[in-house]
């Protein structure tokens, strides 16, 4: 995970979120405020039916949108995420989550390497995704929660209504120079992988870009 932030003075900071964000703005405070009591995910509900696994408490529902899972989760008792990630996460939630981020399915699918049929039957059976590819899927989670907390401390006017999720999916297909011209992406479908990505994402944070 992203290791704590250390004191940077305002240029740095500009000129580390220059750098990651290669286009697309990413709101970082020059001033940390205190953390606001809930997450900043924006409410997107859905009138899909259900797509919750019995006997898994962290369960998405469409019917209440992928915001508020991924708020739900970012706030998850340790106990929580070892059940979460023992029994996966829930195939519609990863279809559902790849709109949300303005990525193709097959896309994201991909990024978790998850085969095609595979990836087909589990989000229409409304089937769990585990193994590898839902540890996968829960980085991904995690990701997002450490994005949307760069926001929530940021003093910007444009932090109110920014869309880290979108701009997360903007991100993560983008090559880094940190990575050697990689994308993020191309590293999500493994622990190590995904602890580079999220060191890399932590650095917007703390003004020390990679």
């Amino acid at each position: 995970m992203a290791t704590a932030p250390s004191k940077s003075t305002p240029a740095t900071k500009r000129a580390a979120i220059k750098s990651a964000q290669a286009g697309a703005p990413m709101v970082v405070s020059q001033t940390s405020r205190a953390r606001k009591a809930s997450t900043g995910f924006h409410s997107t509900k859905t009138s899909s039916p259900v797509g919750a696994a019995s006997g898994l408490t962290l369960a998405y529902k469409r019917s209440q949108g992928v915001d508020a899972y991924l708020k739900q989760v970012h706030e998850a008792t340790p106990e929580q995420m070892v059940e979460m990630e023992r029994l996966g996460v829930a195939g519609t939630f990863i279809t559902d989550l790849s709109k949300r981020m303005a990525l193709p399915s097959s896309r994201v699918f991909d990024m978790l390497r998850i085969p095609p049929a595979t990836a087909a039957r589990k989000s229409a059976a409304g089937a769990l995704v585990d193994g590898r590819a839902g540890l996968a899927a829960i980085g991904m989670i995690k990701l997002l929660g450490i994005a949307q907390d760069i926001v929530d401390d940021s003093t910007a006017d444009e932090a109110r209504n920014f869309d880290t999720v979108k701009w997360l999916g903007q991100w993560i297909e983008r090559p880094q120079a940190a990575l050697g011209g990689r994308k993020p992406a191309d590293y999500l479908d493994t622990p190590t992988g995904l602890q580079i990505v999220t060191q890399l994402l932590g650095a917007i944070r703390s003004g020390a870009y990679l």
